[in-house]
């Protein structure tokens, strides 16, 4: 039997995961570290927990799209996130 592990996309994510936490926990400025960081640290977990909840309900393929919609989102809100880190000079990486 395959599992959410075996999705490439989930693979991406969790490597997003990662190197986002790691960035945000490293490169940010302190007054960055603890209100934006951790936002973008929460966006992001979410695009991974989306795809995972939508692999469980993959049957129900209305609620699989839903999640997936969902991740999307949450990639989305992680990129403006960055971007505007990157814009302020918070993040120059």
């Amino acid at each position: 039997m395959s599992s959410y592990k075996d999705l490439d996309i989930w693979i991406m994510s969790r490597d997003l995961v990662i190197d986002i936490h790691k960035v945000t926990m490293v490169e940010l400025p302190k007054f960055e570290l603890y209100e934006v960081g951790s936002q973008i640290r929460r966006s992001m977990k979410s695009v991974k927990a989306n795809i995972v909840e939508g692999y469980g309900r993959r049957r129900y393929k209305q609620d699989l799209i839903r999640l997936l919609v969902y991740s999307f989102s949450s990639l989305l809100e992680t990129t403006d996130h960055l971007e505007t880190l990157y814009e302020t000079g918070s993040l120059t990486n």
